[in-house]
């Protein structure tokens, strides 16, 4: 008899499903499939890149077709929430050839965090080769744990280089300026601190924690797993941002601002003990949206193509738990969601193409493999 109402709801569910993807204003056509992808980027001639976490990097056609594999990648640390991340040109690309990495490298004792690395790369008809491949930023201290390395990149206008640096799922290091845990960090393309950064002289530089110095890369504090990064066509930047149980937030990045993790969330220890609410403590930064249940946030991306010209201005996140994409629309400095478009799987990124077209990652839908979806309007 359970198992009889098991499959009945499982049926119910799936019809459900079927229905709403049916009445979806986008065709959905499969492109490809990956061994765990995690993210892209596309080259200017529209071939794309897409990393796969357990290590490697794949550069494939605009219709699907694989092309090859990159060669000179480093080291990949994977377990867990742990590979390969994300994958974003430099803005001279056309010129320098420069792709960046974010990865998970070991250290010592088992202890292990997120890096980004830049290299130039050259392509061949079949791959290509990443050469001089340099280390420009690393997640400090090293940690035991395989979760919440966020380690998303972004560059903003004017070639500042972001990244989204998680909480380890270690609470407390998000609000310790001796740590880049739980940190957005702003530096210079090549690594370096800008000197207009939010602490840079809050510190002597007796403080540093090292030669690198790292509290001056900081640009906000207390976050948790930052998985989304978007600079809107103001060049503001938003950051989607997974809760604990329940609490995702939308936060508007504001310079030096501390958005109060683990002080503070709207949502609750996964225990089941209580934190306080961002409206007991004004002090810290609240989130524009937040939600639970959870929609857990793979990535964001601020549209500004086409494909969908009523869209332009919008934010769109690709949900992970909640398997749809979330169309945000702003108005200043707030939000509201606007539509969620139920797409049957995990979603692990939404991407932007030449076209205006929208590309999607999903994340393990089936045996290990994600597909990349191709969104064009009806």
């Amino acid at each position: 008899m359970m198992r009889k109402l098991l499959m009945t709801t499982l049926s119910v569910l799936a019809m459900a499903c079927s229905q709403a993807q049916t009445n979806l204003p986008f065709e959905v056509s499969t492109v490809a499939s990956f061994d765990e992808p995690w993210a892209m980027a596309f080259l200017p001639d529209g071939r794309m890149l897409v990393t796969e976490k357990k290590g490697q990097l794949k550069i494939i056609a605009r219709d699907g077709q694989l092309l090859g594999v990159i060669r000179g990648l480093p080291d990949v640390d994977y377990a867990g929430q742990g590979g390969f991340g994300d994958v974003v040109l430099h803005p001279d690309f056309a010129s320098n050839g420069l792709v960046y990495l974010s990865y998970v490298e070991g250290g010592i004792g088992g202890t292990r965090g997120a890096a980004v690395a830049r290299g130039v790369l050259t392509l061949a008809e079949r791959g290509g080769t990443l050469s001089g491949l340099e280390v420009v930023w690393r997640q400090y201290p090293k940690l035991v744990g395989y979760g919440h390395y966020g380690h998303r990149i972004a560059f903003d206008d004017d070639g500042y280089l972001w990244i989204s640096s998680g909480d380890r799922q270690k609470f407390t290091p998000s609000q310790d300026m001796q740590s880049n845990i739980g940190k957005i960090v702003r530096l210079h393309d090549h690594g370096s601190i800008p000197e207009d950064n939010p602490f840079v002289d809050y510190y002597s530089v007796d403080a540093f924690v090292d030669d690198e110095g790292v509290y001056p890369e900081i640009w906000s504090l207390g976050h948790r797993n930052l998985l989304g990064m978007t600079f809107d066509r103001d060049g503001q930047l938003w950051v989607a941002e997974m809760g604990p149980a329940g609490g995702d937030e939308l936060n508007r990045i504001v310079r030096g601002g501390n958005y109060g993790y683990p002080l503070v969330s709207n949502g609750q220890h996964y225990d089941g003990r209580a934190i306080p609410d961002h409206d007991t403590r004004p002090e810290f930064e609240a989130p524009v949206l937040w939600w639970t249940p959870t929609i857990s946030p793979g990535n964001i991306l601020a549209y500004s193509g086409d494909a969908f010209p009523s869209w332009r201005g919008n934010l769109l996140i690709a949900g992970l738990s909640s398997r749809a994409i979330i169309r945000i629309e702003l108005d200043g400095d707030s939000a509201v969601e606007a539509e969620r478009f139920p797409m049957g799987a995990p979603m692990r990124g939404v991407y932007q193409g030449p076209d205006g077209a929208l590309w999607v990652l999903e994340d393990e839908s089936r045996e290990g493999q994600g597909r990349l979806l191709k969104l064009m309007p009806k």
